[in-house]
C-alpha cells in the first residue's frame, strides 16, 4: 500500500492529536472498519476507517487517489467508537 499526507496537516495531526500520519502504515488494515464520510460533499470520496494500532482501536479518514491512500485525519477511536468496532467485529465473526 501506498500512502501520502500533507506535510502541514501531518503537523497539526500531531499538535492536536498527538499521532503523526506516518503511523497510517501501522494500522492492522486487514481488520478495518469502514464507512463513506458523507456528512458534506467534500468533491471527493471520503472514507472512514476504524483499525488496530498496539493494542489500540484508532480511527483514519482518507481518500483512494489513483494507487495511493491520502490519509488526511489520524486519532484514538473514543469509548462509543470502541464499542461499535467490537459489536460489528463479533457480528462478522458470527457469521
Amino acid at each position: 500500500m501506498k500512502f501520502s499526507y500533507s506535510r502541514l496537516k501531518n503537523l497539526s495531526n500531531i499538535q492536536k492529536h498527538g499521532i503523526s500520519l506516518e503511523n497510517a502504515r501501522l494500522l492492522d488494515w486487514s481488520l478495518i472498519l469502514i464507512t463513506e464520510d458523507a456528512r458534506k460533499d467534500y468533491g471527493e470520496v471520503r472514507l472512514i476507517g476504524y483499525a488496530p494500532l498496539a493494542k489500540r482501536l484508532y480511527c483514519i479518514v482518507y481518500t483512494e487517489r489513483s494507487e495511493v491512500t491520502h490519509i488526511i485525519s489520524l486519532r484514538k477511536a473514543n469509548a462509543r467508537e470502541v464499542s461499535k468496532y467490537v459489536k460489528t467485529r463479533q457480528n462478522i465473526k458470527s457469521r
